[in-house]
C-alpha cells in the first residue's frame, strides 16, 4: 500500500478504542454545550449532563447524519485579531492599482480628487501613474511575497517559538511596514515618482514578512480553540442518532473565520478608498496602520484564555527523514515500474516498529506519527492544484479594478466595486452554514473537502467566463474599440456599460472562495500532524504565491487590446485545474473518514499549556 492507499475504517477505530480505553459504549462527560447543525444541543431536550459518545462504525460513518458542534468562546477574540489585520491589509493593497498605475489628478498634491477640478463622476485618483503592468506587476509580487513568507513563520512557530510569540513577532514586523507605506505617500516624498515607488517597494517587503509569519499561524490557532478530535455518536432528544463530527465544526469555524476575514476586508477596503479619493494616499495607509496595533492588545488581553500548542522541536527533519526512508528504492522515471510497486505498504518500512529493537537513535516518535506524515503529505499533494483557482481569484485585485475604471461608474470609485466580493461572502457564509451545508447533509450526500474544492474551482472558471464577456462588450461598444485604457487616459471617455455588471462576477468568485478557500483551511487544519500545522497551512498559502509567479507570464495579456484573451485564458486554466483536482485525488475523497480516525501519536504535544507556564 503506498500514500495514497485505502485505509480500514474499522481497524483504525479499533485502534483508537485501544489507545484512549474507552469502549465503544462507555458514556464519556460532555463538558461543552454542543450544536446540532444549527440549533444548540439543549434545545433539543437532552435530559441530564452527559450523552452517549461512541466511536461510531463503519457502517454508523456511511449512514448517520453528521453536524457540528459549538465555536469555542476563545475562538472569537482570534477572529477579531484577523479582522483587525485583514481590516489593515486589504485597506492598505485596495488602494495599491491607483497609487501605481494612475498620474496625480490635475491641482492634487496627495492623489486626491481635487474640487472644482476633477470629475467626480468618473475620475479616478492617482500618484505615480507608471501604468497597467506596473500596477498588475507590482500587485502579484506583494501576493508572491506575501504568500511565500508563511513557510518561514511556520518553521519558527512549529520549532521553536510555538504560534502566538511567532504572531506577535509578525505583528511587529508588519507595523513597520505599514509605517514605510504611509512615508512612501507624504505629497513631498510623491513629488518624485522614483523616491516614492522606491520606498513604497521597500515597504512591500517588509510588510510581507509580517504578514507570511501572521497568516501562517493565526488560521491553525483558532481551530486549536475547539478541543474534539475525533468523530463520535450521540442520541437527540428526538431519538435519532447523530455523528458530531470535529471536521464540520472545524469547517464551521472556519466559515465563520473567513467571514470576519472578508468584514475587515470590505470595511478596510471601502473606508480606504474613500480616503485617498477626498483626502490622499497617505491617510489611506495611516488608517490601517491605526487599527492594525489592535492586533497586539487583544492578543495580550485574552492570552490567557488561549489553548497553546507548545512547539514540536526539530520535527521537520524527523519528518524528512521519515518521507525519504519511505520512498527509498522506489525513486524511477519508469510509470510501469511505479505502477506495479503502488500496492506497497511503502510507510511501513519508515516505522519505528519495522525496526524493532534497532531502531534509530532519531527515531523517538511512534507509528502513528508516521501515519500523521503521510496524511499531511496528501494534503501538501492535494494543494498543488490550488495556483490554477487563485489564477482567476488575483484578477480582482489588479486587472478587474482596471476594468472598472473603464466603465460608466456613476460616481462611485472604480476600486470600490470589488467590495462586492467581500460583501458576497459575508451574505452566503451563513447561508451555506445554515442553508446549504445542513441541507446536503439531510439529503445523506456526503459533500467531502474534496467535493467542495472541485465545485470552488469550476464556480472560479465560471466567474471569469463573465468577466471575459464583460470585457468583450466593453471593447465592442467603448468610443475606442479594444483601446479601452487609453480612452480613459487621454480622451476621458468611458464605454456605455453600468460598472454594476461586474456583480456576477464578484459574486460568483465569492461562492467559490466560501467552497475552494475556506475549505483549504479546513483541509490543511485536519490532515496535519498536530506538531506541523503551521507548516501544512503555509504550504496551502504557499500556492497563492505560486499563482502570483505564473500571473506574472500573463502580464503580457494584461493591457488593451488583449484584455478578453486574459480572461478567456484564465477561465479555461481553472476549468482545467478542477478537473485534474477531482481526477488526481477522487480515490483520495474515499479516504476522508479514515484520515479523520487516524490514532493519536505519543510523539505529539497533545498536552496543552499556557505560554507562561512552558
Amino acid at each position: 500500500m503506498n500514500a495514497s492507499d485505502p485505509v480500514d475504517v474499522a481497524e483504525i477505530a479499533k485502534s483508537k478504542e485501544i489507545s484512549h480505553n474507552i469502549g465503544l459504549n462507555e458514556k464519556v462527560p460532555v463538558v461543552d454545550e454542543l450544536t446540532i447543525d444549527n440549533a444548540p444541543l439543549r434545545d433539543a431536550s437532552i435530559e441530564g449532563d452527559s450523552l452517549d459518545k461512541t466511536n461510531p462504525t463503519e457502517e454508523e460513518l456511511a449512514t448517520l447524519r453528521r453536524v457540528a458542534g459549538t465555536l469555542p468562546v476563545a475562538a472569537y477574540s482570534v477572529a477579531f485579531v484577523e479582522l483587525c489585520e485583514r481590516f489593515s491589509y486589504y485597506g492598505a493593497t485596495a488602494v495599491f492599482v491607483n497609487f501605481i498605475q494612475r498620474p496625480m489628478p490635475a491641482g492634487s498634491t496627495t492623489g486626491a480628487l481635487v474640487p472644482g477640478v476633477s470629475n467626480w463622476s468618473n475620475d479616478s485618483p492617482g500618484a505615480l501613474g507608471m501604468g497597467q503592468q506596473a500596477s498588475t506587476g507590482l500587485t502579484l509580487f506583494n501576493s508572491f511575497w506575501s504568500y511565500i513568507m508563511p513557510l518561514f513563520g511556520a518553521m519558527v512557530a512549529d520549532q521553536w517559538w510555538g504560534r502566538y510569540r511567532t504572531i506577535m513577532s509578525a505583528i511587529a514586523c508588519a507595523l513597520v511596514g505599514h509605517i514605510i507605506l504611509i512615508i512612501s505617500a507624504i505629497p513631498q516624498v510623491m513629488q518624485s515618482p522614483n523616491g516614492a515607488i522606491a520606498c513604497f517597494s521597500i515597504g512591500l517587503i517588509i510588510m510581507g514578512v509580517g504578514t507570511g509569519g501572521f497568516k501562517a499561524n493565526i488560521a491553525p490557532l483558532i481551530a486549536e480553540q475547539y478541543r474534539e478530535d475525533r468523530p463520535y455518536v450521540t442520541t437527540l432528544a428526538s431519538g435519532e442518532r447523530v455523528i458530531v463530527d470535529p471536521s464540520a465544526t472545524v469547517a464551521r469555524i472556519y466559515m465563520y473565520f473567513y467571514m470576519m476575514v472578508n468584514i475587515g476586508s470590505f470595511v478596510g477596503q471601502v473606508a480606504m478608498v474613500y480616503a485617498e479619493r477626498y483626502v490622499g494616499f497617505w491617510l489611506s495607509y495611516l488608517l490601517p496602520t491605526a487599527m492594525f496595533c489592535l492586533c497586539p492588545a487583544v492578543l495580550l488581553v485574552c492570552k490567557k484564555h488561549y489553548i497553546l500548542t507548545p512547539p514540536g522541536g526539530s520535527i521537520y527533519p524527523k519528518a524528512f527523514k521519515v518521507s525519504m526512508l519511505a520512498m527509498k528504492g522506489r525513486w524511477t522515471l519508469n510509470p510501469m515500474r511505479w505502477f506495479k510497486s503502488s500496492g506497497v505498504d511503502i510507510w511501513a518500512a519508515a516505522k519505528p516498529s519495522h525496526f524493532g529493537a534497532n531502531k534509530p537513535a532519531w527515531m523517538d516518535f511512534d507509528d502513528a506519527w508516521v501515519d500523521e506524515v503521510r496524511r499531511g503529505l496528501l494534503a501538501c499533494r492535494v494543494f498543488l492544484w490550488y495556483p490554477l483557482y487563485w489564477l482567476a481569484y488575483n484578477q480582482m485585485l489588479n486587472n478587474l479594478t482596471s476594468q472598472a475604471a473603464t466603465m460608466k461608474l456613476g460616481g462611485v470609485p472604480n476600486d470600490i466595486i470589488n467590495n462586492l466580493n467581500p460583501i458576497a461572502l459575508i451574505i452566503f457564509i451563513p447561508i451555506f452554514d445554515h442553508l446549504v451545508y445542513p441541507g446536503i447533509r439531510k439529503m445523506g450526500f456526503h459533500f467531502t473537502p474534496l467535493k467542495r474544492i472541485t465545485a470552488g474551482f469550476i464556480v472560479a472558471a465560471l466567474s471569469m467566463v463573465v468577466a471575459a464577456v464583460t470585457q468583450y462588450y466593453i471593447y465592442k461598444l467603448g468610443p475606442c474599440g479594444n483601446q479601452a485604457n487609453m480612452c480613459l487616459e487621454v480622451k476621458h471617455e468611458h464605454t456605455n456599460i453600468s460598472v454594476w455588471i461586474q456583480a456576477l462576477t464578484y459574486i460568483m468568485g465569492g461562492i467559490s472562495e466560501i467552497l475552494a478557500s475556506i475549505t483549504s483551511l479546513e483541509y490543511a487544519y485536519t490532515k496535519a500532524p498536530k506538531n506541523m500545522r503551521s507548516l501544512v497551512q503555509a504550504v496551502s498559502l504557499l500556492m497563492n504565491a505560486f499563482s502570483s509567479a505564473i500571473g506574472q507570464a500573463f502580464i503580457g495579456l494584461a493591457d488593451d487590446p488583449l484584455l478578453t484573451w486574459n480572461y478567456t485564458v484564465v477561465a479555461i486554466l481553472a476549468f482545467l485545474g478542477g478537473v485534474g483536482f477531482w481526477a488526481t485525488n477522487y480515490k483520495l475523497d474515499a479516504q476522508e473518514d479514515a484520515m479523520n480516525m487516524l490514532p493519536d501519536s505519543d510523539f505529539t504535544p497533545h498536552t496543552v499549556v499556557d505560554e507562561e507556564r512552558r
